[in-house]
């Protein structure tokens, strides 16, 4: 095995570490969706790139 598979493999993030990546784009038209999808999808971009500010200012506070 070489080390740019290892790499790769150390780094796969698998379903769970898709849905972060997937949740950023433009939905699929061709799949149905509702208001709460909508919300719920909504709700978890919030929470995300809130948790991403607070890693942030918790990295920015610790070394300064």
């Amino acid at each position: 095995m070489s080390d740019k598979n290892k790499v790769q493999e150390f780094f796969k993030l698998g379903e769970f570490g898709n849905y972060f990546t997937r949740v950023f784009q433009k939905p699929d038209p061709n799949k149905p969706t509702n208001f709460n999808l909508r919300m719920m999808h909504g709700i978890n971009k919030i929470s995300i790139i809130m948790f991403l500010i607070a890693i942030i200012v918790w990295t920015v506070k610790r070394f300064i």
